[in-house]
């Protein structure tokens, strides 16, 4: 079968590496390459940057006043929402996310350009009260210029969505470098901005891998911002290439995520809620509720029924409606969860249902996996694993669960189910992460801050505010005396 041949977005011209070199892209259902992509190196990279500055500074885009730019965001998403089954199907494709969820996400999609659209025209400075009688200073907030995107290959839409509404609303250009795994739906999505009638050069995307392509992007002089989805290591080599170019970082890393059912709590929609946190998306989520911790009183009924429903969920083809989970994204993914199921079981867990391939001809398959853990302690409770795979572990009450859900390095998502609002309460103050969830998981809404504590990052995206990370504030002030400036040298 011919691989499909894909082409970067560079000032607004679909064009190959200058190299001319490819990779190819798998499907990770079938394990056989479906298409091929420009391999981006350095000089493509100064290429794209150099069309997104030259685009911030020039009157197409500079001149673009507030309300325009949020017309123009809301056309974009007109356009997603235009071509939903095509973009989540590619997505599918792409990376092996269920078709039934690349079409929930895709069709959401186009309210975070509809949300970020809004706010365009409301990012809005200040007059200061100040204690000089003749002067007058207001603040004003103004766009970066360049910012590099990077984006991982597990939900590259979504991904994309919350970082460029937010930056184009506020006046900005982009950069996008998709992940190596999944960078079809964003050069469809390049199509579409180019379509919606923004200027060419304010979106561009390269395909490349971290080296050399991505490298050059985080460190490139014009590079204002640097927002990065990923993982921790990536993330320590982004900072590192920030103090080359003094760019601002928002960082969305891993998480290792609890999940707290009390004895008190609905205990099939708790099971519900874990299914949701750890198996959908194969558990291939930053959000992923990995950590279940369960009270006591019904630990043995909540795993019980929790394993029954794992051992029912549909493993196959992701693009079949009646599949309920799909593969690893990439084979090297597949092998990290047999990893880290092999050394729970080495360390003392308790295998429950899972812990092997799936029995299927081909892709990267992996079996919902539940290792019951005694010591928090375990390399399974501790590191993220990106893979559908449960630990459980029992807590004694509030206290002991507190402890737990706080024994971790990161603090980006937490679920906890109770039927008492104020235990409830108490656990929101006491856990330390940026999302917490109360008698549901995976809930996002383009209005809802997204960001994490420790190791899981900062900055947040979504939400009102995240606009103005976008921006840098401007003092601006005035003598209004008609009396001449004093000569500075006369002190009074």
């Amino acid at each position: 079968m011919a691989l499909e041949k894909f082409q970067m977005l560079i000032d607004g011209q679909w064009v190959p590496a200058q190299s001319g070199k490819t990779f190819d892209s798998y499907n990770p259902a079938t394990e056989q390459p479906w298409a091929t992509f420009p391999f981006a190196d350095e000089q493509d990279v100064d290429r794209a940057v150099q069309s997104a500055h030259n685009t911030f500074l020039s009157a197409a885009w500079a001149l673009t006043t507030a309300a325009q730019r949020g017309k123009l965001l809301r056309r974009l998403g007109d356009l997603i929402a235009d071509n939903t089954s095509q973009l989540a199907e590619l997505e599918s494709r792409d990376n092996g996310k269920l078709i039934r969820e690349t079409l929930a996400q895709v069709r959401y999609l186009p309210e975070f350009f509809y949300y970020f659209a809004g706010l365009a025209d409301k990012t809005e400075g200040e007059t200061l009260a100040l204690d000089k009688p003749d002067m007058f200073a207001y603040t004003v907030r103004e766009p970066l210029g360049v910012i590099a995107g990077i984006i991982p290959w597990n939900s590259p839409l979504y991904l994309t969505a919350i970082k460029i509404a937010p930056a184009l609303a506020a006046g900005n250009t982009v950069v996008l470098k998709p992940s190596e795994h999944a960078s079809a739906t964003l050069l469809e999505l390049g199509r579409l901005v180019m379509e919606a009638g923004f200027p060419a050069g304010a979106v561009n995307v390269i395909t490349g891998y971290g080296l050399p392509c991505g490298d050059a992007l985080t460190r490139h002089p014009l590079v204002r911002k640097v927002a990065f989805t990923g993982g921790g290591e990536s993330a320590r080599h982004v900072i590192r290439n920030s103090a080359e170019n003094y760019a601002k970082l928002s960082l969305e890393l891993g998480g290792k995520s609890p999940n707290i059912i009390f004895s008190d709590a609905d205990i099939d929609s708790a099971v519900n809620g874990a299914v949701a946190g750890i198996f959908a998306a194969a558990g291939q989520s930053c959000v992923s509720g990995s950590r279940l911790l369960v009270q006591q009183d019904i630990y043995d009924e909540f795993v019980s029924k929790l394993t029954a429903r794992a051992e029912r969920i549909v493993i196959g083809d992701p693009a079949q409606p009646e599949t309920e989970m799909g593969p690893m994204a990439t084979k090297a993914q597949l092998e990290t969860v047999e990893k880290y199921v092999d050394i729970a079981l080495t360390e003392g867990a308790r295998l429950r249902t899972g812990g092997k391939r799936a029995d299927l001809a081909a892709g990267w398959y992996y079996t919902p996996t539940i290792l019951e853990c005694t010591r928090h302690s375990d390399t399974v409770v501790q590191e993220e694993i990106f893979g559908p795979v449960a630990t459980v572990i029992p807590f004694a009450d509030e206290a002991e669960a507190l402890a737990l859900a706080n024994d971790t390095q990161y603090g980006l998502a937490a679920g906890i189910w109770t039927q008492n609002l104020a235990k409830a309460h108490r656990m929101i103050k006491g856990i330390r992460s940026g999302i917490v969830w109360v008698n549901t998981y995976r809930a996002v809404s383009a209005a809802a801050p997204i960001g994490g504590y420790g190791q899981s990052g900062y900055g947040r995206e979504c939400g009102s505010d995240a606009i103005n990370d976008f921006t840098q504030l401007k003092t601006v002030w005035i003598n209004t005396s008609s009396e001449p400036m004093a000569d500075p040298f006369i002190m009074r």
